[in-house]
């Protein structure tokens, strides 16, 4: 199974407003491992980025100044997700920017044409964590994955931070599995076939205070009980 674990940097919240990608950071991941392949690229947004957003990834409008704008590199990021799965964390915001950028070069263009799914590992995290904090931050230390090195937000070593938790959030059932195939039951939990099995039934006595126990709930709960 082929994945792409990816995320963007943007010039501020709403592409709607016109808002646009500066930089993408992509990694391929294949049957839960990473491959060593990745895709990284900064662009120009020929517009300001917002002082917020400067202060989450640190992209100036100067470093941005002399980067490919994103239909100068679209033909290599689309070749790079191509009939993949995506896992994003917070996949709404980022699936909208791409959407948007890809729509200003081909109005009917749109990201799942180019990819087989999308993964939102917040909504992920929010099934297996419901209730708690669930930013990329606070996975990597429940997860224990070092994000220590990350003082800005950048595109590629988030996606990097993301493919550790995800490969983590979801190692449980794969653990289950492989041991469930592979590792043989303890002596004490196997059955030899030669082994017979005594049954005891309950005797009258058993089976009246069964049905009187089961007869007193039923007046507790104000109704007959069903099954």
């Amino acid at each position: 199974m082929r994945q792409i674990v990816l995320d963007t940097e943007t010039t501020g919240l709403n592409p709607e407003l016109g808002h646009r990608i500066i930089e993408i950071g992509a990694l391929e991941v294949v049957n839960r491992r990473p491959t060593g392949r990745t895709f990284h690229i900064y662009m120009n947004p020929d517009r300001e980025v917002d002082a917020g957003a400067v202060e989450v990834h640190g992209l100036t409008n100067d470093f941005l100044a002399d980067k490919p704008h994103f239909e100068d590199v679209v033909a290599d990021f689309l070749a790079f997700i191509a009939e993949t799965e995506l896992v994003i964390h917070n996949a709404p915001f980022d699936v909208g920017f791409l959407n948007a950028e890809l729509r200003r070069i081909d109005t009917d263009d749109d990201l799942k044409r180019h990819c087989h799914n999308v993964l939102d590992t917040l909504k992920l995290a929010k099934e297996l964590h419901p209730g708690q904090r669930n930013n990329l931050d606070t996975l990597c230390k429940r997860y224990q994955v070092d994000n220590s090195g990350r003082s800005y937000h950048g595109a590629l070593l988030d996606a990097q931070l993301l493919a550790e938790v995800y490969l983590a959030m979801t190692r449980g059932q794969d653990s289950l599995a492989i041991e469930s195939v592979l590792t043989p039951p303890p002596k004490s939990l196997r059955t030899d076939r030669s082994t017979k099995i005594k049954v005891l039934r309950a005797n009258a006595v058993e089976l009246a205070e069964h049905e009187a126990y089961i007869a007193n709930m039923a007046e507790d709960c104000g109704r007959p009980l069903t099954w």
